[in-house]
């Protein structure tokens, strides 16, 4: 058997470069699998979210999600904000957008839910001024809690100590995620985001089914998505590191992190 540091791990790429194939839209007051407006779509090999067929936002948030739940895992999300935000955006989305982590099977959000429960890693771009401070790959928590130094964290976000990432410029997030034992956010080899035991609670989600949420309820896995919130946004990268085979041999799992987090780095 080959020791970690000569296993090649290969990651599973979510998004394959050429077509939608595998992730399921879901855009508020609309069904599961109706992607409104070609809001997502791919082009140029880029996942693009676009809002040129929209005559105004109309607070018509929209999740893309990945088919598949995840429990342990490596993510790492490439993405660079550009263009204008479309009409009727609210101001505290411009240059907003995200990935959500443990969400729910989107089938299960309400036509008219605005985000899934979940867990947010909330994507910000800065603006013009080199000197203003705008943080991303922070944290929100949509119908859910997190626990932060030992105590449970209940405001809806927490700003990261990332960098500002200023004009169009690609952005690689990496997220060490281990079920409801950690999970973790990471600009440049940097943890900039950690917290623990993510679990169902709170509000900040509106039109959810009554039997979708469950207060308490840990979150050992879940659903992927992408956000569209009024401002175009691209991807260039999105895979994923299975570490579900490592999860009952903790230090296996912990080297095997170490040496994909090393390889990423040094790429």
């Amino acid at each position: 058997m080959r020791s970690p540091k000569e296993e090649n791990i290969k990651p599973i790429q979510l998004f394959n470069g050429k077509d939608l194939k595998n992730w399921i839209p879901k855009i508020r007051h609309y069904e599961a699998g109706d992607n409104f407006g070609n809001t997502f779509r791919v082009e140029d090999g880029l996942l693009k979210v676009r809002y040129d067929q929209y005559d105004q936002f109309n607070y018509r948030y929209g999740h893309l999600a990945y088919k598949t739940p995840y429990s342990y895992y490596i993510l790492r999300i490439e993405y660079r904000f550009v263009g204008e935000q479309a009409p009727g955006g609210e101001g505290w989305a411009w240059r907003n957008s995200g990935v959500m982590l443990h969400g729910q099977d989107p089938h299960t959000m309400g036509k008219n839910q605005d985000f899934p429960i979940s867990i947010e890693s909330q994507f910000l771009g800065g603006d013009t001024n080199p000197n203003s401070v705008r943080t991303t790959s922070n944290l929100c928590t949509p119908g859910t809690h997190v626990v932060i130094n030992n105590e449970l964290f209940t405001p809806h976000c927490k700003n990261s100590t990332s960098k500002t990432y200023h004009g169009d410029q690609w952005v690689t997030a990496d997220f060490v995620v281990l079920g409801d034992s950690l999970i973790q956010h990471i600009l440049e080899g940097e943890v900039v985001m950690e917290y623990t035991k993510p679990q169902i609670g709170g509000e900040m989600v509106d039109g959810f089914l009554a039997n979708s949420k469950k207060d308490g309820q840990p979150l050992t896995s879940g659903f992927i998505y992408l956000q569209s919130e009024s401002h175009p946004i691209d991807f260039r990268k999105v895979e994923l590191y299975n570490l579900e085979k490592y999860k009952k041999n903790p230090a296996r799992l912990q080297q095997t992190i170490a040496k994909l987090l090393h390889k990423k780095a040094s790429k």
